[in-house]
C-alpha cells in the first residue's frame, strides 16, 4: 500500500476538520485511506481515472469516482481550507517569518473548470493563483484561483484579501512581515495595500 503520510498523522491533523456522513451514503472503506489516495492524487498530478486505487487500500477497494466525491465534497465544505488553518495555527512556531515569498502560478486545466482559461505563455488552459511562503518555503497562504489569462495584479486587493485572512484566521501576525515579489507585482495598489497592512514590500517598484 502506497503511503504519502501514515495513518497517525491524517487520523490526527487532518480528520478532525473534514465532515462526515450523518446519515446516507458513508464510505465502507477507512476514511485515512481517502485522504491518502487524495493526498497521492495532488502529490503527483496523475489524472483521477489513472489513480492505482488497488494499492492505495488494503481492505475495500474504492472506485476512483468515490474517491473524486469525497474530495469535491470537502472543497465545497471549506474542510481543506479549515484543516489548513487548524494546521498553521498548531505549528506556527515552526515558521520562519523573518522573511516571506509571494509568487503566482499557472497549473494546467486541460479538461477546463470553474476558473480557466487559456494562457498563451503555456500555450494551454490553465488556472492561476497567487502563493506565499516562509523563509523556509513553507506554504502560508494562497489566493483563490482565477482564469489562467489573467496576470499577478488581477483583483490583487481580492487575491490578498484571500491570504491575510487565512494567517488571521490561523493567529499569524503580518504587521512587520517582510515580503519578497517580483517585478510583476509592481503596483500602486499592491504598494499601498501592503502599507496598510503594516507589510514591508520588497519590490522593485517603478517612481510613481
Amino acid at each position: 500500500m502506497y503511503q504519502v503520510l501514515d495513518k497517525d498523522t491524517i487520523n490526527n491533523e487532518i480528520l478532525p476538520y473534514l465532515s462526515t456522513a450523518k446519515r446516507g451514503f458513508k464510505s465502507k472503506s477507512s476514511l485515512s485511506e481517502v485522504v491518502n489516495c487524495i493526498l497521492y492524487k495532488l502529490k503527483t498530478g496523475c489524472q483521477w481515472h489513472l489513480l492505482p486505487v488497488k494499492s492505495l487500500f488494503s481492505e475495500v477497494i474504492l472506485s476512483y469516482q468515490a474517491v473524486f466525491w469525497h474530495f469535491r465534497k470537502w472543497c465545497r465544505n471549506g474542510d481543506w481550507k479549515q484543516s489548513w488553518i487548524s494546521l498553521l495555527h498548531k505549528h506556527k512556531s515552526d515558521l520562519d517569518l523573518s522573511g516571506a515569498d509571494m509568487d503566482g502560478s499557472h497549473t494546467t486545466a486541460l479538461r477546463g473548470g470553474e476558473e480557466v482559461a487559456y494562457q498563451r505563455r503555456k500555450s494551454r488552459k490553465t488556472t492561476h493563483s497567487l502563493f506565499l511562503t516562509d523563509r523556509q518555503g513553507l506554504p502560508l497562504a494562497l489566493s483563490s484561483p482565477i482564469a489562467g489569462n489573467h496576470h499577478d495584479l488581477y483583483q490583487i486587493e481580492r487575491a490578498l484579501d484571500d491570504m491575510f485572512d487565512t494567517l488571521s484566521s490561523a493567529g499569524i501576525a503580518i504587521d512587520g512581515l517582510f515580503v519578497n515579489a517580483d517585478s510583476g507585482f509592481d503596483s500602486k495598489e499592491f504598494r499601498l495595500r501592503c502599507f496598510r497592512e503594516g507589510i514591508h514590500a520588497n519590490v522593485d517598484f517603478e517612481p510613481i
